[in-house]
């Protein structure tokens, strides 16, 4: 039985869909104003996991992520390189869909733009004002959180808190409010602009979110998620928006948080120097690895970003690697009882059975991906030491794979496609005259013939099959 952590109880809870095995599922996509970074990818790459296991589990889930392509963080980066607002964030739009294409992150239902939802927009500012939750002063209209009573539910931080917060606050002359956000903004000269009932201008950042909400769920939904940083003022505001809107409560019955991503125990920034865009990383390592690296930890701790992070998360990949190469070519391993023809003795040494229930069990507890992890590698353990004893049976390899494969639908990196490299005349050569080497028994010239081949940029590996080739980082 599933249960998540709901950042609006503040306690785990049993996942209870309202539409019995339909999932409805929003997260915050990015304002695409520059390049994909590991903090994003840290958020996208956890939630893909989520819908992908909801979807496992029998879920017909509605995945909807929307694209802020509309922000002052466009117009002035737009500035900055002299192009217009839509086109840079068209450019980056496209930047980030590649990004989660090469991470395999492809559980998304539906993509939706700010700037296709504006008539969305309006109707659910007009409707706020009738209400009287909104009020318009000289470069805008402000919702008013005073007049929203359970304002501060979700961050756990009271209206008198809100008026000191200093995540993304809109400054204006007039507000009756610290705390109060911009619903729409009154349009400067040379901006992007839109027609509206309160003049021309463009949407605040919070209204989007709820206006694209509500077309495609409703007034309320399964479940919201986002990074850990959105919980105040973004999500506060939704809540704020919609439940006005709707006098319905809760709008969404689970929040779901992503922890941070640091870089050696620092904010990741560009001022700092440290700010590493998933196109560096991939360039650098690979996207499996990345993939690996956020899932293995658990999706609303924070993670650390370090070389030794890094490393250690490539062994731990090799051991992976290394054990499925060890299942294929299990073709030595001695036949279990059963396909000899006879009734066996006994309970396969293995007992997969064990092992599949403690995974599940990590995973049905707010997606326990270490705990999960812990399990697997315990399991790789078994393996290789049944394996060495010549234990291990042909139906016992099988099952493992099977396994692996059925978790693979939503962790997507033990059965990574190996990209098939292409090596120089050179390099062949100097792999073929090692052999040679190697089965003369002249370890010291084979030596020094890796040794050149290293020189080149790659490492060899000898395996049962032949040499193997890899790419030294």
């Amino acid at each position: 039985m599933l249960k998540l952590y709901n950042t609006l109880s503040g306690k785990k809870e049993i996942f209870k869909p309202k539409k019995h095995k339909i999932v409805e599922f929003f997260v915050c996509g990015p304002t695409v104003y520059d390049m994909t970074h590991l903090g994003h990818a840290r958020t996208y790459l956890a939630f893909d996991m989520i819908v992908k296991y909801l979807r496992e589990k029998g879920h017909d889930v509605f995945y909807l992520q929307n694209i802020t392509d509309i922000d002052d963080k466009i117009i002035n980066r737009a500035k900055e390189r002299k192009l217009t607002p839509e086109k840079l964030a068209r450019n980056f739009e496209k930047e980030y869909l590649a990004d989660m294409k090469s991470l395999k992150i492809d559980s998304v239902t539906k993509y939706a733009r700010a700037t296709d939802h504006i008539k969305e927009i309006i109707n659910q500012i007009e409707r706020l004002k009738q209400k009287g939750f909104a009020y318009q002063i000289k470069d805008g209209i402000y919702y008013n959180i005073k007049k929203f009573k359970n304002y501060g539910k979700l961050s756990k931080r009271t209206v008198v808190q809100a008026e000191d917060g200093v995540s993304r606050i809109d400054e204006a002359k007039g507000k009756r409010n610290r705390g109060d956000f911009c619903l729409w903004k009154l349009s400067k000269p040379g901006e992007p602009k839109w027609p509206s009932p309160f003049g021309w201008g463009r949407p605040g950042w919070h209204i989007e979110d709820t206006a694209i909400g509500e077309k495609i769920f409703g007034f309320q939904y399964d479940i919201h998620g986002g990074g850990q940083d959105l919980t105040f003022p973004h999500h506060e505001a939704e809540i704020a928006q919609m439940e006005a809107l709707s006098n319905k409560a809760p709008f969404v019955k689970y929040w779901l948080h992503t922890g941070f991503l640091t870089v050696n125990g620092r904010k990741m920034a560009k001022s700092l120097g440290n700010f590493i865009t998933v196109k560096d990383f991939i360039n650098r390592h690979s996207a499996r690895l990345l993939r690996f690296m956020v899932l293995k930890a658990h999706y609303r701790s924070p993670i650390d970003y370090n070389e030794f992070a890094v490393v250690q998360a490539k062994r731990e990949l090799e051991r992976i690697d290394e054990f499925v190469g060890k299942l294929k070519r299990c073709e030595s391993c001695p036949k279990a009882p059963r396909e000899a023809g006879y009734r066996p003795p006994g309970r396969s040494h293995l007992k997969l059975g064990k092992f599949q229930k403690q995974f599940e069990a990590a995973m049905e507890d707010d997606f326990n991906t270490p705990k999960a992890m812990a399990i697997i590698f315990e399991l790789i353990n078994r393996g290789n030491a049944l394996m060495a004893e010549n234990k291990l049976t042909q139906t016992d390899a099988k099952d493992i794979l099977q396994f692996f494969k059925k978790i693979d639908r939503y962790f997507n990196f033990i059965f990574w496609p190996e990209k098939k490299e292409r090596f120089s005349q050179e390099i062949i050569n100097l792999v073929e005259k090692r052999e040679k080497y190697r089965k003369k028994n002249n370890w010291r010239k084979a030596d020094e013939i890796r040794k050149q081949i290293q020189k080149l940029g790659w490492r060899v590996e000898d395996t049962k099959t032949g040499p193997k080739l890899k790419k030294i980082s």
